[in-house]
């Protein structure tokens, strides 16, 4: 298994790159790698090539994972499926460097579930029945599925909950006392408190 830290957005309402943004000195990409780090699996970060030198400054070369630009849509789908084509063998788990409120205990409970649950193609948190899709695992199985339904013209919606709709998902529902941990931030008037 491989951790994939998402920090391909835009980051169009904060005008700021989001996983070069600090939180007490370190990056939210940093801070997202140091939570996933307690399942003591290797990391990757995900991102648009205009990003790329501004993290190659920060996180070494090799860390790297730039979108692959004949996946013909944008947004975190083409994150994933950019690191699928790198790491065909392996399930990514992935993590958007956005959710700095995220608990490592929680990555570790998705992480046992699927251990316990081979046969899902993907794992994720539900809040309220809805799936929290930034923050999950992808088998190379399911990712596969995904890949071929893009290849075939078949993936009629670029967004994550849709490309769940055609896997088989193991769902953690959320206690209302976690879901504040999936809390995303988008604009900088989101940001007191942090």
């Amino acid at each position: 298994m491989l951790g994939i830290i998402l920090c391909g957005g835009k980051s169009l309402r904060m005008g700021n790159d989001k996983g070069l943004l600090k939180l007490e000195a370190k990056t939210w990409a940093q801070t997202a790698i140091d939570k996933i780090a307690v399942l003591k699996i290797p990391v990757k970060i995900s991102v648009n090539k205009e990003q790329y030198s501004a993290y190659a400054e920060a996180f070494s070369e090799a860390q790297l994972i730039v979108d692959e630009p004949l996946i013909p849509f944008r947004g975190p789908l083409q994150g994933l499926l950019s690191c699928h084509l790198v790491f065909p063998e392996e399930d990514l788990f992935i993590l958007a460097c956005d959710m700095p409120l995220m608990e490592p205990t929680l990555l570790q409970t998705l992480y046992y579930s699927c251990q316990e649950n081979p046969l899902a193609d993907a794992h994720v948190f539900t809040n309220d029945s809805e799936p929290e899709p930034l923050c999950g695992i992808y088998t190379s199985r399911g990712l596969a599925i995904i890949q071929e339904m893009q290849k075939k013209g078949e993936l009629l919606k670029h967004s994550m909950k849709f490309m769940l709709d055609n896997l088989k998902v193991n769902a953690i529902e959320l206690d209302e006392d976690e879901k504040k941990y999936f809390r995303n931030f988008n604009a900088h008037s989101e940001l007191n408190g942090l």
